[in-house]
């Protein structure tokens, strides 16, 4: 059984239509007089890559600390797993936390903890019970899943490049197995070979393990070559939620200049070229 099919309720293998990881009702978010979100909807589908894009100040960051729960939103609903996001209760804000990972843009790393440490402090925290060797082989194990060397492990965050760095943030992501996970630009700062071997390990892992992941990015090559629907923040919501296809054909101003300009011509044709080859 994948990590995708085990979080599933009984309920919704017998539910017509997509299943879905997370689902966004009316969502509102207001900080003062500045209304970032009105009445968003979204819909996450289990097993996907979703990629979710908008202009500066739509509020992508803050649509993924809301699903999180890192901020309250001042309307709507949110389930995430066929969980009630917002209860307030102890044990749903657990068990979301249980069964999603998050690699924030640059990493979030414990400057004083080496990679291996990092990993294992969500292991310390919800699987107390393990015993000191296994959280060290359950952190290797991760390190080596998120494409770092062995050596990785004992070295503090500041002793690796960016795109390590990144890496032993998945690893931590990582760490308790979640079906779902959440990326914040992960390929921000990369070149263009590193980012391109980033979403390589990003659709070779969704595979594997069946992972629902959420990705905000502004990466063109991203969005054309991991992602199976893309998501697009404007006019404080979520104006298209589609395959690429039917987003370039979207009817809005930019999403029209996103998605024809010529860094989305050339990632269009890079992947065409990809495609030939294969």
């Amino acid at each position: 059984m994948t990590a995708a099919t085990a979080m599933m309720k009984p309920s919704d293998t017998q539910a017509a239509g997509p299943r879905l990881a997370i689902e966004v009702r009316g969502l509102r978010n207001q900080f003062g007089e500045q209304v970032v979100h009105d009445n968003l909807d979204l819909d996450v589908r289990v097993g996907e890559i979703l990629g979710v894009v908008g202009g500066s100040g739509t509020g992508k960051s803050v649509l993924m600390r809301s699903i999180l729960g890192l901020r309250r939103p001042d309307a709507g609903e949110i389930t995430v797993m066929g969980i009630n996001a917002l209860s307030g209760r102890a044990g749903d804000r657990l068990r979301i936390e249980r069964n999603t990972g998050v690699l924030f843009q640059d990493g979030a790393l414990f400057s004083s903890l080496t990679v291996g440490e990092n990993v294992e402090v969500p292991l310390k925290e919800h699987n107390p019970e393990l015993s000191d060797k296994w959280r060290r082989e359950l952190a290797l194990l991760k390190v080596k899943l998120a494409g770092l060397p062995v050596d990785a492990t004992g070295k503090l965050p500041a002793e690796l490049s960016g795109g390590m760095r990144k890496r032993a943030g998945l690893a931590r992501a990582l760490a308790l197995d979640p079906p779902l996970l959440f990326l914040d630009e992960p390929t921000a700062g990369l070149d263009p070979i590193g980012a391109a071997a980033f979403d390589h390990l990003i659709k070779t892992l969704q595979k594997a393990l069946g992972l629902t992941v959420f990705l905000i990015t502004h990466d063109l090559d991203t969005l054309y070559s991991i992602c199976d629907r893309v998501a697009v923040l404007a006019d404080r919501g979520v104006i298209v939620n589609a395959p690429l296809p039917e987003v370039e054909r979207f009817d809005h101003p930019w999403v029209q200049e996103y998605f024809h300009g010529p860094r989305a011509r050339a990632a269009q044709k890079a992947q065409t070229a990809l495609r030939e080859e294969a």
